[in-house]
């Protein structure tokens, strides 16, 4: 039996409709996809999914649509963070009671907190709650990096599972599709995926051979996968994800303020990327 929150997990976008609403029955849709590719666990309410333009009842609603399409069959890691450790454990808790199995919680951004904030800030999140909590170290988009002395200390409170190698059941996972395989090498047990949202079956057929140690086989469908790893970062993460997807059929590509749609030059690198891998308009007809 897989142990929950190791795999390939699913960042999921969220879609909108034309005036900028959340789309549900695309949320459940694509749930769903997920589900059928064979992803092992779904991610709503990160980074890729637009959180920082979702309201309270969006990102509540956003992740019981989930959890419902989920249906057990996989498990459902919601992201809760913030700068205010009182309103992320308020959020991480109504996730909690609509079902979510875990919640995905950032490093706070702006205030930069010492490392000493930063232990007490996710302790009191993981003693809110029952359910895991995963550790999200993104300096690039924070702009404060959680140290390994840090990370150690968290990986001792029982409910914080997963971020870097430190106890012996410590999960480490990617958050970047790039070093999947690289890091499953050294020990990962997985991939938090960008990518997966275009191609999930390529992405768990990736991890999947990493865990079975052939390395070489994950190597070339990697390579083969990769110029669609790099082009969802010509721009701003989920902007050239979302013009994907939208190309494909699975959404309208709607994005909130401060996105905006890709410059031409841009959308013209991933239009030719779908075209290479021939994913232009497949993953409507699959669906």
């Amino acid at each position: 039996m897989r142990r929950p929150f190791t795999g390939v997990g699913t960042a999921l976008v969220t879609p909108f409709r034309k005036d900028g609403s959340l789309d549900e029955s695309a949320v459940k849709r694509l749930a769903r996809r997920q589900i059928d590719a064979g992803v092992h666990f779904l991610s709503p309410c990160g980074t890729t999914g637009e959180a920082p333009t979702l309201n309270h009842r969006e990102k509540l609603r956003v992740v019981e649509l989930v959890v419902e399409e989920a249906n057990g069959k996989v498990p459902v890691l919601a992201g809760a963070g913030g700068y205010d450790t009182k309103e992320v454990i308020e959020l991480a808790r109504d996730m909690e009671r609509v079902g979510a199995d875990g919640v995905l919680s950032v490093t706070p951004y702006y205030n930069k907190p010492t490392p000493e904030g930063l232990y007490q800030h996710f302790k009191a999140i993981a003693d809110s709650l029952r359910v895991p909590v995963v550790l999200y170290n993104v300096p690039g988009r924070t702009g404060i990096n959680m140290d390994v002395k840090t990370t150690a200390r968290l990986s001792e409170i029982p409910n914080i599972v997963a971020i870097k190698a430190t106890r012996e059941d410590f999960i480490v996972l990617s958050g970047d599709d790039p070093v999947t395989v690289a890091t499953m090498a050294v020990g990962g047990a997985g991939v938090v995926s960008v990518a997966s949202n275009e191609a999930p079956a390529e992405m768990v057929q990736i991890v999947e051979l990493c865990e079975s140690n052939d390395f070489a086989a994950a190597r070339k469908l990697h390579h083969w996968l990769l110029p669609l790893i790099q082009v969802n970062f010509v721009e701003s993460n989920p902007i050239p994800c979302k013009t994907a997807m939208a190309a494909m059929g699975l959404l309208e590509e709607v994005y909130r303020l401060p996105l905006v749609p890709p410059t031409p030059a841009a959308r013209e690198k991933v239009l030719a990327v779908l075209q290479q891998l021939k994913m232009l308009g497949a993953a409507a007809r699959a669906v």
